[in-house]
């Protein structure tokens, strides 16, 4: 029987325990993933005791309350706390959600924050998003038309516009994307559901002009067809869109079109 063991530097070890400042009522303790390139150890799982009498309601709040008061070399990324950049995408709880929308009652017992899963690791909490973002420029994520422009903006009726909706709403967080099993083993010529819920987004608008250039590029057994409605990408998505829906619409203009 084959055996198969994870290299040596990739496993978790235990790391250092931060405890919350005597007199503490409300506890919630952080195990938080840390990785540093540059120290050549192992990555661990540090654990930060919080109290909640001085904590937002928030796992994005904890974490920034990590890094001011406890421990500054915590890396993560964030912007908008409000739902709408995407930057604060990672593993909470066992689900890829939004720190900024991840309330810290939602969680039963220990908070165990990581990063996106099944992607490499810049920092800490921080995935490498370069391959990612350049499949997203794959797609040309922008309006082509062949027409003249016109001397106002090009309009849609009421319908049209419509059609977008579900689909404009995505930040590109990737929480999708790196719930899928089809990307994890395939991330190298599938592109996964948010870039594949971005390309049906110009597919489905109106004013584009290429949308048959545009399903001719999406029509491969890999950069498509790699998804099995699985359905984790509906489910994890934090902005409640539902991605593979939007891949069911792009194989059923390709067929239509035969």
């Amino acid at each position: 029987m084959a055996e198969f063991t994870l290299p040596a530097n990739s496993k978790v070890g235990t790391g250092k325990t931060v405890r919350a400042p005597a007199g503490a009522k409300r506890l919630k303790s952080f195990k938080v993933y840390r990785w540093n390139p540059d120290d050549g150890q192992n990555p661990r799982l540090d654990t930060f005791e919080i109290d909640r009498d001085t904590c937002g309601p928030m796992v994005l709040d904890a974490l920034i309350k990590i890094k001011n008061e406890l421990d500054s070399t915590l890396t993560f990324r964030r912007s908008c706390r409000e739902g709408v950049c995407g930057s604060c995408a990672m593993n909470i709880d066992g689900t890829n959600t939004l720190a900024c929308l991840k309330f810290i009652d939602e969680v039963k017992g220990d908070v165990r924050v990581y990063p996106l899963p099944h992607m490499a690791v810049v920092k800490d909490l921080v995935p490498d998003l370069t391959h990612v973002t350049a499949q997203y420029h794959s797609i040309k994520p922008w309006l082509e038309a062949e027409s003249a422009a016109p001397d106002r903006e090009r309009l849609q009726s009421v319908a049209e516009r419509e059609k977008l909706d579900g689909l404009w709403e995505c930040i590109l967080c990737f929480c999708c994307t790196t719930s899928c099993p089809s990307y994890w083993w395939n991330s190298d010529r599938y592109l996964g559901p948010a870039i594949l819920l971005q390309a049906y987004r110009w597919i489905a608008d109106s004013r584009d002009e290429k949308t048959g250039d545009r399903l001719d590029q999406l029509e491969d057994p890999f950069r498509l067809y790699r998804c099995h409605t699985i359905m984790n990408c509906t489910k994890t998505c934090p902005k409640n869109l539902n991605p593979a829906k939007a891949i069911g619409e792009i194989k059923k203009l390709l067929v239509a079109r035969r």
